[in-house]
């Protein structure tokens, strides 16, 4: 039993386990109260009933012995009729009285007294009926006189002797009531001493062990997150405090979990980037390019072409110059041009009957980088699956311009472009990143490398028509 309310406890949330304590602390407090004010309540009805009683028996002494006496000696020497008299009214007074005090007086001894005086009272009845009736005869009056002096002012003297004997025993109760409230007074005070060490004992085990509770699991999941900090993504977090600390435990693992498949991805993707870097950087240093410039620079020293065999061979220096770069991958758009131009230049010195080119590239544009080989393989591609295929002079036109926050630069070819089933297969290709079998791989790489340094929003747009060219238009950002 005693473990599971442990277990309970420890499942539950902070807001309850801080509520619970706090009505913990209160019951005793609120019981303790309720029962010194009922305690009270009572013995201060009683002590009124009691204050009451003596008051009325009091005035009951003091007036009644003389009142009575003296009226029933100016009805006895005819200065009052009995009917002109309070005698009657006197004595239904005193009868009252006496029934109220029977009602609230709980001595014993007390009561016995107030029988005893109704029975006085019901006597002083008889008296006064038997003078009432003697005034009738003229030769009475001395029977009176006796009546009033040996019977009614006996009784009423028994009345008042009897009276102050209720006082006196209302007084000792009252003493008694007084003691009472002493003593509970006294009782109060050690239950509240009583109760004050219990509560500061309560106090002293409920600010230790929440705390402590709340505090343990708060210390794993910071020893957990030093961990993580650290770089150690192996952890697995794992709690037994309360609602709020497991839910922080599984949110954790959760955001661990998140981070690992990120790193995943984040190293697939680069293993992505650097495979199609190295496809890109395979197709620039192509031995049939390199053999066949060779062969025209040769061709061109041959024929004494001397100036245009330098101009080549500085053209092709400035192209590998610029596809090694020292290992960088960002260039800027200007480096960027460089390269295409001493392609363009070193193809047109080979395809000069087939090829011209034109490169209108805002200046503005030149600050703003680029990933490396980004149009080159594009003009690549747009001289060897355009222009050469078909017949007649061709043009490549590379152009640029700002769009919003971003900038576009533009390929255009008047070679054979594409059919409309080829221009959605290299489309598609681009857009799941998986082209197919005998596709340009070149699109895809130059996409792929844009998208995964710039964003997926980033890459390469085909317009073809076949039979007249071809436009690819590369958005980047700024």
């Amino acid at each position: 039993m005693i473990q599971r309310l442990k277990q309970q406890i420890r499942f539950m949330d902070l807001t309850s386990k801080i509520r619970w304590s706090y009505l913990l602390l209160t019951l005793p407090i609120l019981g303790l109260v309720l029962f010194a004010v009922v305690s009270f309540l009572e013995l201060n009805h009683r002590y009124d009933a009691m204050i009451t009683s003596v008051t009325k028996a009091s005035e009951f002494s003091m007036d009644f012995k003389k009142d009575f006496d003296c009226e029933t000696y100016l009805v006895l020497v005819g200065n009052k009729t009995p009917e002109e008299s309070d005698l009657d009214e006197m004595l239904l007074t005193a009868t009252g009285v006496v029934q109220e005090l029977n009602q609230v007086t709980v001595n014993p001894e007390n009561r016995k007294i107030l029988e005893s005086i109704s029975k006085y009272l019901k006597n002083l009845e008889t008296y006064k009926a038997r003078i009432q009736e003697n005034l009738k005869s003229e030769y009475k009056y001395e029977e009176n006189l006796r009546i009033w002096e040996n019977d009614v002012q006996i009784v009423t003297t028994l009345i008042r002797e009897s009276v102050i004997a209720y006082i006196h025993g209302e007084s000792c109760d009252l003493q008694e009531a007084r003691d009472a409230y002493r003593e509970l007074y006294i009782r109060i005070l050690q239950l509240l001493s009583f109760l004050v060490v219990v509560l500061l004992a309560f106090l002293i085990l409920v600010s230790y062990y929440i705390p402590l509770g709340i505090t343990r699991s708060l210390r794993e999941l910071c020893a957990i997150t030093d961990r993580i900090a650290m770089g150690d993504l192996t952890v697995s977090v794992e709690t037994q405090g309360g609602v709020e600390t497991r839910a922080l435990s599984n949110s954790m693992n959760t955001m661990i979990r998140k981070i690992n498949e990120l790193i995943d991805q984040v190293t697939a993707e680069q293993k992505r980037l650097r495979r199609s870097e190295f496809e890109l950087l395979q197709s620039q240093i192509n031995p049939h390019f390199l053999y066949n410039t060779l062969d025209a620079i040769m061709w061109l020293i041959e024929t004494e072409e001397r100036a245009q065999a330098v101009n080549m061979i500085r053209n092709l220096s400035d192209f590998f110059r610029t596809s090694l770069n020292q290992g960088k991958d960002i260039v800027t758009v200007e480096e960027e041009m460089q390269h295409v131009r001493s392609y363009l230049e070193i193809q047109r010195t080979r395809y000069q009957d087939i090829l011209e080119y034109e490169i209108h590239v805002p200046s503005e544009l030149n600050r703003f980088t680029i990933p490396k080989l980004t149009i080159q393989p594009l003009v690549e591609n747009a001289l060897y699956h355009g222009i050469k295929n078909r017949r007649g002079g061709g043009r490549i036109l590379v152009t640029g311009r700002l769009q919003g926050e971003d900038y576009v630069l533009t390929v255009e070819d008047n070679g054979m472009g594409m059919t409309g089933e080829r221009l959605e297969q290299v489309r598609e290709g681009l857009l799941t990143g998986s082209p197919a079998e005998g596709n340009m791989y070149g699109l895809y790489n130059v996409n792929e490398r844009i998208r995964l340094n710039i964003g997926e929003g980033y890459g390469l747009s085909l317009v073809s028509t076949y039979g007249e060219g071809t436009c690819i238009e590369v958005l980047l950002k700024q």
